[in-house]
Formats: C-alpha cells, sequence, structure tokens
C-alpha cells in the first residue's frame, strides 16, 4: 500500500507517516490508534510492539502515561506489567507514576492501579516516605473485599505504615482499620485504634479552632475533624460492649452524646452530624442498659428504633443477644420488624454500609437467632436451617469466629437435623476444609 493511500485511511500525515515507518520519528499514542484503525486490527493489537517503542528515543511520559491509561481501560495490565518495573529503575519517574496510579484509582481501574502502586512502593528509597505510606494505603483499601481473613491480612500489613500518612489521610486510614478489625473481632486493636484516631483528630482540631485561617489549614480530612473525634468515643464504646463493659460503654456514649457543647460549627452539616450522634447515644443507652439485665427497657428499645429504620436490623440483631442471654420471648418484635430481616437498607446518614460489615452482622444474627429458636424450642427444622444459612454465609465471607460458633452449635443438636441437613452440613463442612488450606498457605508466603 502506498503511503498516501495509507495515510487515507489512518488520517496520518505521509511525510509523519514516513518518519515514523523509517524509524527516525517515536510513535504517539494517537498515532498507535490511527495505525491500529488504518490496518483494520484490535484496539490493541499492536500494544505488545508498543511496549517497545516505549523505551525507543527517549523515554518519555507523554507516552508512556497515555499508553499505561490506555493499557488498563483495555484489560491489558501485562503490558503495564513490562513497562512499569524497568521505567521505575530510574527514580526520577516514581513521582510520575505514582500520579497516574492515582489517575487510574480516580477512575476505578483498581488492578492497574494497585500493580503500580506495589512497583512505586517496591521503588521507594525514602522508607518513611508520605508517598510509601500512601501507596500502603491504596493497596489495602484495594485489596478490602468479602473474605475477612485476607482483610485482616492487608490491614496487618498496611497498619506500620498509617502514622506516616498526612494526618488527613490518617484518620480515614485509622476509621477503615477499625471496620477491618471489628469484623474479625479484635476488639483491643479497635480501642487502641480508637484512642489514635482521637489523639490525631484533637490536636488538628484545636490548631484548626485556633487558625485564623481555618479553611487553609493544609489537606482537609474527608470529614469534618470533630466528626472523627465523635466517632472515636464510638468506636471506644462499642469495643467496650463487645467486650461486655457496657458500664464504661456508657462513659463513651455520654462524650460522644456531648459534642453539642464543645463543637464550634454551627453549619448545616454540623447539626446534621450531632444529630445522627445523639440518635445513636439514645439507642445505645438502651441497648447497654438492656445488655446489663435491664430487660424493662426493652420495648422501650424497640419503640424507639422504629423509626430509625437503617437502624433496625442492626438493632434487632442486638434484641436477639439479649433474648438469649436473659430467657426473653421477643416473638412479638421479631413479628414487628420481619420486613428488616434480612438487611434492607445498607444506607446511613454517612454513606453506605460496606457490604462485608452487613454480610458479617447477618451470619452473626442468623446464628443468634437459631440459638433463639432452639432455646424456645418453637420450631427446631427451622433453627437447623438458620444455622446451616449463617454457616454458609461465614464460609463465603471467611469469618473464622462465625465458622466455629456454627459448627459447634450443629455438632450440638446434629440428632436433630434430618438427612438433607446433615448431607448440607457436610458439603459446607468440606469447604471449611478447603478454606483452613488455604489460610495455611497464605500464611507460609507471608
Amino acid at each position: 500500500m502506498s503511503y498516501s493511500r495509507f495515510s487515507e485511511l489512518s488520517g496520518i500525515n505521509s511525510g509523519t507517516l514516513s518518519r515514523v515507518l523509517q524509524g527516525s520519528r517515536p510513535i504517539s499514542v494517537r498515532q498507535l490508534d490511527s495505525i491500529t484503525k488504518g490496518m483494520g486490527l484490535a484496539e490493541d493489537f499492536l500494544f505488545d510492539a508498543y511496549v517497545e517503542e516505549c523505551f525507543a528515543f527517549n523515554v518519555s511520559m507523554r507516552r508512556i502515561r497515555p499508553f499505561v491509561l490506555k493499557c488498563a481501560v483495555l484489560g491489558r495490565l501485562d503490558c503495564i506489567e513490562r513497562i512499569v518495573p524497568p521505567l521505575l529503575d530510574n527514580l526520577s519517574y516514581v513521582p510520575a507514576m505514582f500520579d497516574v496510579a492515582e489517575e487510574l484509582l480516580a477512575s476505578k481501574h483498581n488492578q492497574a492501579a494497585a500493580l503500580i502502586y506495589r512497583h512505586v512502593s517496591e521503588a521507594e528509597k525514602y522508607q518513611h516516605s508520605e508517598r510509601l505510606a500512601l501507596c500502603r494505603y491504596r493497596l489495602f483499601l484495594i485489596n478490602l473485599g468479602e473474605d475477612l481473613e485476607e482483610n485482616m491480612r492487608a490491614a496487618t500489613q498496611f497498619e506500620p505504615y498509617v502514622n506516616r500518612l498526612d494526618e488527613a489521610d490518617q484518620l480515614e486510614a485509622l476509621k477503615q482499620l477499625m471496620h477491618v478489625f471489628g469484623m474479625v473481632h479484635k476488639w483491643e486493636k479497635v480501642d487502641a485504634l480508637a484512642k489514635e484516631m482521637h489523639k490525631v483528630a484533637t490536636i488538628q482540631y484545636d490548631l484548626q479552632c485556633r487558625s485564623e485561617r481555618s479553611e487553609e489549614i493544609q489537606k482537609r480530612a474527608e470529614r469534618p475533624l470533630y466528626y472523627y473525634i465523635l466517632y472515636s468515643y464510638l468506636a471506644r464504646s462499642t469495643a467496650s460492649e463487645e467486650c461486655g463493659d457496657y458500664k464504661r460503654a456508657l462513659e463513651f456514649v455520654d462524650l460522644y452524646a456531648g459534642g453539642k457543647n464543645w463543637v464550634q460549627e454551627k453549619d448545616e452539616e454540623a447539626k446534621r452530624i450531632l444529630g445522627q450522634f445523639s440518635e445513636w447515644a439514645v439507642a445505645n443507652t438502651l441497648l447497654y442498659r438492656l445488655m446489663s439485665g435491664e430487660v424493662e427497657v426493652l420495648n422501650e428499645y424497640a419503640d424507639y428504633i422504629a423509626s430509625q429504620e437503617d437502624e433496625i436490623f442492626i438493632a434487632v440483631s442486638n434484641m436477639v443477644k439479649a433474648a438469649n442471654l436473659y430467657e426473653l420471648n421477643i416473638d412479638s418484635i421479631l413479628e414487628r420488624f420481619a420486613a428488616f430481616i434480612p438487611y434492607q437498607s445498607d444506607k446511613t446518614d454517612f454513606g453506605e454500609y460496606k457490604p462485608a460489615i452487613l454480610k458479617e452482622s447477618y451470619a452473626q444474627f442468623l446464628g443468634d437467632l437459631a440459638v433463639y429458636r432452639f432455646n424456645t424450642n418453637e420450631d427446631i427444622d427451622n433453627a437447623i436451617e438458620l444455622l446451616l444459612q449463617s454457616l454458609n454465609l461465614s464460609i463465603i465471607i471467611n469469618s473464622g469466629k462465625n465458622i466455629i460458633n456454627c459448627i459447634t452449635l450443629f455438632e450440638e443438636y446434629r440428632d436433630y437435623a434430618d438427612l438433607q441437613a446433615k448431607e448440607k452440613f457436610k458439603k459446607l463442612s468440606s469447604e471449611v476444609h478447603r478454606l483452613a488450606k488455604k489460610s495455611v498457605i497464605l500464611l507460609g508466603s507471608l
């Protein structure tokens, strides 16, 4: 084909085309697209060859950046893997590639971003740099999924870097770490992280309140600083609750309920946040009194939570726990809130619950409800089915504590199970064995 003919097909000037094909001029990504289209080939057909082109002539981010972004869009992570390591042998390209990873993350190309973050973190020679910490933080967030044990491993690997982040990022990172450790019931760890959050947020809030130019204070956190102070109290109250120390939990409730006495902001956002913490304070005060043995507040708790639709499922889960602890009959409450079981909403005033948090809560709820059915002897078959549902969901999210509880409880009531239920339990047990082998392999690789 003549230069002029191909120039017509590709839209590239014939003189430019001639210099490109003779190897005297580098090919831009735009020209690569035009050439590929003119040849009638798949969009990524020439990508393997273009990897070499990225290092021909002078290495230029003006060619590499758009090519990496296009590789991410088309799922060609193999090409990115071939480009990034040799490029980062020259450490001067570390900042530019970090920026590319940030761009990919913002456009939801998480796996491509993760690949670059890993290589940037390996190349970063300043081991205490904020960029290294940010890479580790981004990788932690990208790796979070439904597998609770893998989430915990990701959190454990990231945690040593959290205090190297900018304070604004550090606060949200601590919140994410608390979520992960809370889902695997590491409540002492949650309490320690909440204390650190309180310290960082309090220092920054004091600085902000003293500054005459508060809007210009460094980088803004994802939420207002006072939110993190209140949230640290909420997290510590939850940790105390889970450890059975309801007196201590109530002390922290008073702290986050009293935010209106010291929060200086008076805007609509502040009113909304303070209002939400106040509502949680009322609900949790009733809950902790109930769990402490004041069973007479059960109906008051149910009535109050009825108007907080987004929180009903969690509240019902708590009432089932109280019923099992104090041998209460809550059939009327379960019937009243049947429409909210399982959870119907993942929305709150502060965004969405993470799916893993909801699934872990639901797995716990199914197990607790099975115990309630066993205790009341109302419907043993239903209790067995609830238990198997809990075990199945616990396996999906790899919740070790719930798996052990379900297996133990099933063995206790095995004689009441029919052949179909026993066969289902056998299949689920084989899945537990597979998970256990996977965990051993992962631990061995660390």
